[in-house]
């Protein structure tokens, strides 16, 4: 999925388990992770290559097939920031060092879940790296009919968050 997309779905679950369960959740916290694999594994390249664009260095904002490859460590960000494995050990380690755990990183699994079913072809989910190279083949997130559904979802969930708050708003009002 695309990173907007991301934020939304993570504020979106995270606004009615708030609201129901009572749990001090940060949805700022919660975009951070839901964001941080795409940002962990892109920001870097991408910055580089807005720099060298701006600088006149290339022509193009996108990586050139037969330039070098200066960025072949990405992979290895993208494979570490979309496993679970990587995920759970770090949510553990989180707990233990906080001695709670950090609810807010559970976006992070959620991330991960989603581009499971979301990617392929080179970008298919090595979601148990580092001890398999194993990934699915799943939907072109960025095919018009599934962003076009995505966002319609991302709509109706908010528009129901959107209709819940105002019930509660009527109801405390009376």
């Amino acid at each position: 999925m695309d990173i907007v997309a991301h934020t939304l779905w993570t504020a979106g679950a995270v606004l009615p388990l708030r609201q129901r369960f009572r749990i001090p959740l940060s949805v700022g916290w919660a975009i951070f992770w839901g964001a941080f694999p795409d940002v962990f594994s892109f920001a870097i390249p991408a910055a580089v290559r807005i720099w060298w664009y701006l600088s006149g260095a290339t022509s193009s904002l996108l990586p050139d097939a037969s330039g070098p490859q200066h960025f072949r460590f990405v992979w290895t960000l993208y494979y570490a920031s979309h496993s679970l494995l990587v995920f759970a050990t770090a949510f553990g380690i989180a707990w233990l060092v906080a001695r709670r755990p950090i609810f807010e990183m559970l976006a992070w699994s959620l991330h991960i879940l989603s581009d499971i079913a979301t990617h392929q072809g080179i970008f298919a989910l090595h979601f148990l790296w580092p001890l398999s190279s194993y990934g699915i083949s799943g939907l072109r997130w960025e095919s018009r009919w599934f962003m076009a559904a995505n966002y319609t979802a991302l709509f109706l969930l908010y528009s129901w968050i959107w209709i819940g708050a105002r019930r509660r708003q009527s109801v405390k009002g009376s």
